[in-house]
């Protein structure tokens, strides 16, 4: 039933498929762009430089370090003695182009489809990896997110009186905290990564949630169902979690999209800023501030606002669609 209701937003849907391949397509973005071979025959051997590092010796050349592959001199030694099939983007996020005719940020050509960052780094690469990692951050700080606010919604909404009010108050508390301010001064007192960062996100961003789940708590748990439940003898884990959870789960998927698109937004914003990812990371938010600082390379710029809206366009379409699957009122 679900799933035909929302089979018939066709915008959503088809956002929801949009999203769907986006994302799997940037969970391989080794094979898509990558500085290194997919496949390799060398002396009658085959290799698989995407998962092993090859060394420059091993390839009859000079050095024990890692093998470029888009040094000339290792590549004539590959022709010499086999092949290789490498990605469709001869880049990765941190492959430098030194081949290049103008100066770094240099403008879109046929070898770079995006250009180049001011440090000569392919933008499309970037840009692949980039979403990859926002994606992935917003969803695991979206998982656990969910799991603090439905947890701590379930209490107060089941229990009321003296819990309720309790953390009630603490809510309003913390959400009257400046989050953006306070994630910039955290962010540079603590040495940023992917978990410091989630760590610090999910300090706050679970709060979205619990007001949803504490009013549908507060309305389904005087019906006749739960209190049949009590008065058969269970106990208010199992009424909880069998319960009213079940029936309260359509608004808390429904909001699911936007509480992804809020932590992607943060992220990025982080990034723009400087405080998020460390430096030399695929990330959204560092593109669109190599934008502003080099307003002459306008591809910079147009590329960042370009996938950003696209990726929070798709998803509050998806939670425009979801919510409307699970509205009772809608035919």
């Amino acid at each position: 039933m679900f799933f035909t209701k929302f089979k018939k937003n066709r915008r959503g849907y088809f956002s929801f498929l949009i999203f769907s391949l986006l994302f799997f397509f940037t969970l391989f973005a080794e094979f898509v762009a990558n500085d290194k071979p997919l496949l390799m025959r060398f002396s009658g051997s085959f290799y698989f430089p995407v998962f092993e590092k090859i060394s420059e010796k091993k390839l009859d050349g000079v050095f024990e370090s890692e093998a470029d592959f888009r040094d000339p001199f290792v590549q004539n030694l590959i022709e010499k003695n086999g092949w290789a099939i490498f990605p469709p983007i001869r880049f990765s996020y941190d492959t430098i182009n030194y081949k290049i005719t103008s100066p770094a940020p240099s403008k879109p050509g046929f070898e770079n489809f995006l250009g180049t960052d001011d440090q000569g780094r392919d933008v499309l690469a970037r840009v692949i990896y980039g979403i990859r990692i926002s994606l992935i951050f917003g969803l695991i700080l979206t998982f656990f997110s969910a799991i603090f606010g439905i947890f701590l919604g379930a209490i107060q909404g089941y229990f009321g009186g003296l819990c309720d009010l309790l953390l009630q108050r603490f809510m309003e508390i913390w959400s009257s905290m400046p989050v953006l301010f306070l994630l910039i001064i955290l962010s540079s007192i603590i040495e940023p990564n992917f978990f410091t960062l989630l760590g610090l996100m999910l300090i706050f961003s679970w709060m979205s949630l619990v007001s949803y789940v504490r009013a549908e708590f507060l309305r389904l748990r005087n019906f006749d169902f739960v209190r049949a439940s009590k008065a058969l003898g269970a106990g208010n884990l199992r009424i909880i979690f069998r319960h009213i959870l079940p029936n309260a789960s359509p608004i808390i998927i429904a909001n699911l999209p936007f509480l992804l698109a809020a932590s992607i937004t943060t992220l990025t914003s982080l990034d723009f800023l400087g405080l998020g990812l460390p430096a030399g990371s695929p990330s959204l938010g560092e593109l669109l501030a190599q934008g502003k600082n080099n307003l002459s390379a306008y591809w910079l710029g147009i590329s960042g606002f370009i996938v950003i809206t696209l990726i929070l366009t798709l998803l509050v379409f998806i939670g425009e669609a979801m919510r409307d699957a699970f509205d009772v009122r809608r035919s």
